[in-house]
């Protein structure tokens, strides 16, 4: 196997991870606000995406994997809102253990990685059609 098609299979591998870590950001932006329905109860929990090198065989290199997605064991903010149907004896909710603002960087870091990826595979392809080009 050649080394652009290693490098392309490399960066696809990069961007199936980052393309995970976006769809669980996404996830964590879409419940920033969702608390429990029973009183007491916990809300959502922040998402959290680890990756780990995996060695590919067939090109022999390594490349990056999802190593797991788990729920970040933070701690929850309480509101106090007597009237909502999660609060408790003493009348607070807790909140989930998401910020927005953290997200949206996670979120940037992500795509700019995401891009980069897409750049290598591009630029690969470019490569060997100039290559292929050079020998007619």
């Amino acid at each position: 196997m050649d080394d652009l098609s290693i490098s392309s299979k490399v960066a696809a591998a990069g961007m199936k991870a980052q393309a995970t870590r976006l769809r669980v950001i996404a996830e964590n932006l879409a419940n920033a606000d969702s608390t429990s329905e029973v009183p007491g109860g916990d809300p959502y929990r922040r998402k959290v995406v680890t990756f780990r090198n995996a060695l590919d065989r067939e090109i022999e290199a390594d490349t990056v994997k999802v190593k797991r997605i788990y729920n970040d064991r933070g701690e929850l903010d309480s509101k106090y809102d007597p009237t909502h149907p999660a609060a408790d004896e003493n009348g607070y909710v807790l909140q989930p253990n998401v910020n927005p603002l953290i997200e949206m960087m996670d979120m940037r870091e992500a795509q700019r990685s995401y891009e980069a990826n897409m750049n290598v595979i591009s630029t690969s392809r470019q490569m060997i059609a100039k290559t292929l080009e050079l020998l007619q």
